[in-house]
């Protein structure tokens, strides 16, 4: 067995599974497990985790100095470009003797290449999807994880505060994501994703991506942004408007942020996750706007932005001391604009903490 206690806990999750041997490509689960970080490329990597032995890795040559940084040891067998990948994954996959073997895989990472690699190299095994070993490892945040994302919610917040200081109308949709993005880059260590920044009729898609339009008084601006700090995110969504906003859309938008509020009060361990939904969902809907709630309430956050758990009607998941999710309500009015607040939540024995600590009010620039 490793010494590593996250490759213990994977062992003895795997064992639990009936998995043989778990491999991954590059990736959070990858960086969780070893602290290494690599790029998807047309040069594939893989790390092994057999059940009961230390783990194996082949990569490229190039890559293999960042091995003297990994948490634990990791056998590598390098390829060079000229010699290609194949006799590295034969070595790996013999030594390894995962030949018949039971292989846990990442359904919604890895790609045909690898897994032909496998195929091959692994005769007679069985490549099975097993997402969710690692997500019972990484769904609960342990201490330093939560300070790591604390750090990336003080490092938006700034960001965020000091773009609001310089916006003025007339900038367009796109200039503004620009500031947004320089001041994230400035204080922290990335971007988990391109910021958001859509105002009028555009903020009534909720995944707009920024345009030259011009940004008017009196309509709505949706601005979702992130940062990373210590390889771990935030995730905070803000409407703003210069000047106020029309009669509807105020009362829109303080539709929207009791559904924020009664979706972050719902927030207890032992509470499914979709019994968060179903509180952000009844105010919105009793408000008579259900129709224009176009998606979950929320998603897990932490080395992605995108993860479990998710807070959805059919989840449920019971909630855990240390889960870390958004919720994050939202109306979308076609033609029109769109509402949206988005706060990040940790799960605590009391019943929950807000990370986020922007104001909530409508911030007339």
């Amino acid at each position: 067995m490793d010494d590593s206690p996250r490759i213990a806990r994977l062992q003895q999750e795997m064992e639990h599974k009936g998995l043989d041997c778990l491999a991954l490509v590059p990736g959070a689960n990858l960086l969780y497990l070893t602290g290494l970080s690599f790029h998807l490329s047309e040069r594939p990597i893989v790390a092994f985790f057999p059940v009961d032995a230390p783990p194996a890795i082949v990569l490229p040559a190039l890559e293999e100095p960042k091995l003297a940084r990994a948490a634990g040891e990791l056998r590598a067998y390098s390829y060079t470009d000229e010699e290609g990948p194949a006799t590295a994954f034969q070595q790996a996959c013999a030594a390894l003797e995962l030949a018949e073997a039971r292989i846990g895989v990442e359904g919604l990472r890895m790609r045909v290449m690898e897994a032909r690699l496998l195929e091959r190299y692994a005769p007679n095994s069985h490549l099975i999807p097993a997402d969710e070993v690692m997500e019972t490892l990484r769904i609960c945040k342990d201490a330093g994880e939560v300070t790591a994302m604390r750090r990336a919610v003080a490092v938006v917040e700034a960001a965020l505060r000091s773009v609001l200081a310089q916006m003025r109308p007339g900038m367009t949709e796109r200039e503004v994501a620009g500031l947004l993005m320089g001041e994230i880059l400035r204080g922290g260590e990335g971007l988990p994703f391109e910021p958001i920044v859509v105002a009028g009729p555009n903020a009534a898609s909720p995944h707009a991506v920024p345009s030259d339009r011009p940004i008017r008084p009196g309509e709505p601006i949706v601005i979702d942004c992130g940062a990373v700090m210590g390889g771990y995110v935030s995730d905070i969504t803000r409407t703003v408007a210069f000047g106020g906003l029309p009669e509807e859309m105020m009362r829109v938008y303080e539709v929207v942020r009791r559904a924020n509020e009664a979706g972050r009060a719902t927030v207890r361990p032992g509470r499914a996750a979709q019994a968060v939904d179903r509180a952000a969902r009844a105010v919105i809907r009793e408000a008579g706007y259900g129709d224009y709630f176009i998606h979950r309430t929320g998603h897990g956050l932490g080395l992605e932005v995108h993860e479990p758990p998710y807070i959805v009607e059919g989840n449920r998941l019971p909630l855990q001391v240390g889960m870390t999710f958004t919720v994050e309500p939202g109306v979308y009015l076609p033609g029109v604009g769109g509402v949206r607040i988005e706060d990040d939540v940790l799960v605590t024995p009391e019943g929950a903490e807000t990370l986020t600590l922007f104001p909530r009010d409508l911030i007339v620039v």
